[in-house]
């Protein structure tokens, strides 16, 4: 049940991401439209853009994560035997983990603090500062989730990258 949650929630950031890209699509068609129209476009367009790039980016990556559609390279690990796989592997497991933790600890510390001083960042229009870090926390705790679950053993990220297909 718990899984079943997991993989929902991971399916529901995904598509908040698609949702995302799609809004991006449309800001810039409308951009460009008001433009060659002689309308003034509006201010907040290159602002959106770039907090939306980073929310697609932040959203979906606990998903690739998940099915193994994200970029690594494993042509060194391929020389290596099996056993020194295993352990390469585990290492970069661990670093991944600890990496992403240390992550998500940071961006919830700027979150809260960005949140609590009301900061604002000036980009043509004004918005507030914790919208630009309020997908970090969540997408490094799951991907952090998702590395320890290769830790663990429950999956392997250098496995049958046959996976990525199915989960598409």
């Amino acid at each position: 049940m718990i899984s079943r949650a997991h993989m929902w929630l991971l399916n529901a950031l995904k598509f908040l991401a698609g949702l995302v890209v799609l809004m991006i699509f449309v800001m810039i068609v409308l951009d460009v439209g008001a433009t060659l129209l002689n309308i003034s476009p509006w201010q907040g367009t290159i602002g959106f853009v770039e907090y939306g790039m980073l929310w697609f980016c932040m959203l979906g990556a606990p998903w690739l994560a998940r099915i193994k559609g994200h970029v690594f390279i494993d042509a060194l690990t391929q020389l290596f035997s099996a056993s020194v796989q295993r352990v390469a592997a585990r290492f970069a497991y661990l670093v991944a983990i600890i990496g992403s933790s240390a992550f998500c600890y940071y961006s919830t510390i700027l979150f809260f603090e960005a949140f609590e001083t009301e900061q604002i960042d000036e980009r043509g229009i004004e918005m507030l500062n914790w919208w630009l870090y309020a997908p970090m926390p969540i997408a490094f705790f799951l991907l952090a989730i998702e590395f320890l679950r290769f830790f663990l053993g429950f999956d392997d990220m250098y496995g049958s990258r046959t996976d990525v297909r199915e989960g598409m």
